[in-house]
């Protein structure tokens, strides 16, 4: 983290992400210094005091939203607004909550539509909302399903419930055709709320939406007040079971995607958060059901931990293919950094407390070493196969695989699972009971204490 955070500030500092090889900064999501903002928790809990300081000073000094640029709704939520509450969740500060309110207050007018669906795009500066043309108009169900977290936290933390309304209204309304086996395309009409024909996955554009189903049931503190998460994403865990099929002759479990009624054997590595998310919410099953959902979610992992190990780098490519009578096969061969098996490793490993989950995590931190380290930060590969390399140090680099590899092995005081949850950049939220009566019980916690800072617990040793 010191070595990619110290290659950002000397080559990029204020842009959104570090291009290592050729030593200079790129502004990936409108120049709102996204590696900043992302890499603050990760800064603090590993107890990198200076560091956070002097992010925290180009916060309050330098972060301005109001520019006249389009920006995804979805990916500055979770990166921009989720860092920003987890700083502040964290840390107390209240430049953090200041900031937080101004991002979400300029994307607000995304929701503007005529079903609550909101649209994917925006334009800080004049409020301007719209979708990309691929999509045909239509929003993404990921981008669209995944930013109650962050929404419902700023409510919590402002007493205002603008935010939280405009957030559940989305919920509120798939909620009432959702359907019985809980998959949902991944277009979603913002004008007419209906879903378009298209792909079912839990891939890339679908992912989240399942994700946040359960953490909003989690960031609600398992309460009555929010049991309609929990009970659409039961229904949704029913729904994958059908599309779980084995591969031979080595009997990998991997998701399938869906297109009407046909299956197609790819899984993208994206889909490895599922692991994690289904030790997460196993516990909320009956005995029984609970072993049955965890042992799926060991099988999926021992499936994505091989994403990576069956490679000649042992980093994963970006998605597989499963044919008949093969094992997986790499289908798009680039490794950009990402995170998802790392982070299921993360939740099993506090789970079970089964250290062949650390093992396995530690083999994938050896291969970036190995493979993504230069003198000036780290990048992805062009290909997984040869090694080549891009230019490129993402942003959730910092702010989820190195963190989740931190968390893998610090002792599990070191953000709880029953008193934080993570956003899908892994921004970690506290935990805040919402109650039936009381509609919601405001923040009012303490900050992270300082012995929990990851200083000196867990830290690994680099030599």
């Amino acid at each position: 983290m010191l070595h990619a955070w110290t290659s950002y500030e000397k080559y990029a500092w204020g842009r959104d992400e570090l291009q290592p090889q050729s030593k200079d900064g790129v502004d990936s999501f409108g120049g709102l210094g996204a590696t900043i903002v992302d890499s603050l928790d990760t800064l603090f809990i590993m107890g990198l005091d200076d560091q956070f300081q002097r992010a925290k000073e180009w916060i309050a000094n330098s972060l301005n939203f109001n520019k006249n640029i389009d920006v995804s709704v979805f990916e500055t939520t979770i990166r921009v607004l989720g860092g920003l509450l987890s700083a502040y969740d964290l840390s107390g500060d209240m430049v953090f909550l200041e900031k937080a309110r101004d991002i979400a207050d300029r994307l607000l007018p995304a929701w503007n539509t005529p079903s609550g669906i909101p649209y994917n795009r925006i334009n800080l500066a004049y409020g301007n909302a719209n979708n990309l043309q691929w999509t045909r108009g239509n929003s993404i169900l990921a981008d669209s399903g995944s930013e109650q977290l962050e929404f419902i936290a700023l409510s919590q933390r402002t007493k205002d419930p603008k935010y939280l309304h405009r957030v559940e209204n989305v919920m509120k309304g798939i909620y009432r055709t959702f359907p019985a086996d809980g998959l949902l395309p991944i277009y979603i009409n913002p004008y007419t709320g209906t879903t378009e024909f298209s792909t079912i996955t839990f891939g890339a554009m679908g992912d989240s939406f399942y994700e946040y189903l359960l953490k909003a049931w989690i960031q609600g503190n398992r309460t009555e007040e929010v049991k309609c998460y929990r009970e659409m994403w039961e229904a949704s865990m029913k729904g994958l079971q059908g599309l779980i099929r084995m591969s031979a002759p080595s009997s990998f479990a991997y998701i399938c995607e869906k297109l009407g009624q046909d299956l197609f054997d790819k899984m993208d590595e994206l889909a490895c958060f599922v692991p994690g998310m289904l030790a997460l919410g196993s516990s909320g099953y009956r005995p029984g059901e609970a072993e049955k959902f965890m042992s799926l979610a060991e099988e999926l992992a021992w499936t994505c931990y091989n994403f990576y190990d069956s490679t000649p780098t042992k980093l994963a490519g970006e998605n597989y293919f499963f044919r008949k009578g093969e094992d997986m096969n790499v289908g798009t061969s680039w490794n950009i950094q990402r995170p998802e098996t790392i982070e299921s490793l993360f939740h099993l490993w506090r789970l079970t407390g089964n250290k062949t989950y650390q093992e396995w995590g530690w083999n994938i931190f050896q291969a970036f070493e190995r493979n993504s380290r230069t003198e000036t930060g780290y990048v992805g590969l062009k290909y997984v196969q040869s090694g080549d390399r891009d230019n490129m140090m993402q942003s959730f680099f910092l702010a989820e695989t190195l963190k989740y590899l931190y968390l893998l092995f610090s002792p599990p005081s070191v953000i709880p699972l029953d008193e934080w949850v993570f956003n899908t950049e892994a921004h970690p939220l506290r935990i805040v009971t919402r109650d039936i009566h009381q509609r919601m019980l405001m923040y009012q916690g303490e900050m992270l204490p300082r012995h929990l800072h990851g200083r000196k617990e867990g830290r690994l040793d680099y030599k």
